[in-house]
């Protein structure tokens, strides 16, 4: 019965989460559905201050608020001041914009410059489409070939694979295993490089077959599609990327020494060379803090309510079934994490939220087999991602809000470029896991 109930919350997660219904209310109520089915105390297991629903909201929101909070405020004086758009402008520059491939792999460059640097997916999406869409009708390109790009650039390895990237993917393991943002680097680079030599093969391919079956720009009537203006004065790409750079090097170099908390510093000091770089094309400090500030607390609390609710399913009875089946797994253990990271991606739309779950269930059960911290780290990440290309993710609502796209004119394209990349890199890492770790 406890079991069943863990399944029914999970069942209704997914649906709710398609539905439109935040996070934010669907994971206390699929908490409940857990608590009632497995027989366990209601209030210390709903609210109580040991182990609970609300410790587990409250302790993500402990552990990485900070991390929100100053990575919100930086995209925030990347985007105001214009430097994203000049680093932009600066790509385009240097791959052309005569050739319908060179624009797609210029959006691709982008998004995923901007993305490596701890730029918020959010904010990224916000400089590419204006730049991208006059592109697109000049070329007439079919706009919905835009999927494809920007999701290749923020969606895979500067999610989850490349040493050192400040994504909140890739900082969440270190609180429970106690590993650097550079952990196993030989497992993240060939990670990378298959995903994306996987991602612009398809790019490509998909490109020519829309070319051949004469698909042309056409914007969708029917959307509500969100206007984005471009600024006319911008700082220079050598200022722009300045912050960037600074926090690449600092996280890096602290990676080396092993020093706790150093995103948080990097991303502390790319925030203070921010403001005085960009002083001039900030119309307002006040403005852009106070964005900042305030756009930090709703990914934090989607992502710490996924965490919560799967504290609640962690000390449920009905779990042991769960766990003792993905544990029995055969083959090497690494393997078993990544099937339970995939699962909690593709449940919760999250890859943050599914690493705070599977980390929470399994990360000491591994840690005591003797399986090395540093591979399950980037494993768990790059599994956590792989199934997070599903209806109810909320980069891909996001997405589709800006361009005016549909789930029927855009989510072939967004599933397959956040699956299958993802999906293979995950399968060369599990390799060299398996075989060097």
């Amino acid at each position: 019965m406890g079991t069943l109930g863990i399944i029914l919350a999970i069942a209704l997660i997914v649906y709710m989460s398609m539905k439109g219904f935040s996070i934010i209310f669907i994971a206390p109520v699929a908490s409940i559905i857990v608590i009632i089915s497995n027989g366990m105390d209601f209030f210390p297991s709903l609210i109580g201050t040991e182990a609970s629903f609300m410790t587990g909201l409250t302790g993500f929101i402990v552990n990485f608020f900070a991390i929100f909070l100053l990575g919100a405020i930086l995209a925030q004086y990347i985007e105001k001041s214009g430097a994203a758009q000049a680093i932009a402008q600066k790509v385009l520059s240097i791959t052309g914009t005569e050739k319908p491939f060179s624009v797609l792999v210029a959006i691709f460059l982008i998004s995923a410059i901007l993305t490596y640097g701890g730029i918020s997916l959010f904010v990224v999406l916000f400089v590419v489409i204006p730049l991208a869409k006059p592109l697109f009708q000049q070329l007439n390109i079919a706009w919905n070939l835009i999927v494809i790009p920007v999701f290749l650039g923020i969606g895979t390895f500067t999610m989850t694979m490349m040493p050192g990237t400040p994504s909140i993917q890739n900082v969440v393991p270190t609180k429970y295993l106690g590993t650097q943002l550079t952990a196993a680097p030989l497992i993240g680079i060939v990670a990378t490089i298959v995903a994306v030599g996987v991602g612009l093969w398809y790019m490509r391919s998909a490109l020519n077959k829309s070319l051949k079956n004469k698909e042309v720009f056409k914007l969708d009537e029917k959307a509500n599609e969100k206007k984005i203006e471009l600024k006319e004065k911008t700082p220079s790409f050598f200022l722009s990327i300045l912050p960037i750079l600074v926090l690449i090097v600092i996280i890096f170099a602290g990676s080396a020494m092993k020093i706790e908390n150093i995103v948080l510093i990097g991303l502390g000091a790319a925030v203070i060379v921010s403001a005085i770089l960009f002083h001039k094309y900030i119309p307002s400090h006040k403005e852009a803090l106070s964005l900042g500030a305030n756009g930090a607390v709703m990914p934090i609390f989607f992502t710490s309510a996924s965490v919560a609710f799967g504290v609640v399913i962690t000390l449920a009875p009905g779990f042991k079934v769960i766990q003792d089946f993905i544990l029995s797994i055969p083959g090497n253990p690494l393997i078993s994490l990544s099937v339970a990271s995939m699962a909690l991606g593709g449940i919760t739309g999250s890859a943050s939220g599914a690493l705070g779950i599977a980390m929470e269930a399994f990360a000491q059960s591994y840690l005591a087999m003797g399986v090395d911290p540093d591979a399950m780290h980037r494993i768990s990440a790059i599994a956590s991602a792989v199934w997070t290309g599903l209806p109810h993710s909320g980069a891909i609502l996001s997405l589709f809000a800006l361009t005016g796209l549909t789930h029927k004119t855009g989510f072939k394209y967004a599933f397959i470029i956040m699956t299958v990349p993802n999906l293979l890199a995950l399968i060369a890492a599990l390799i060299i896991g398996v075989s060097f770790y």
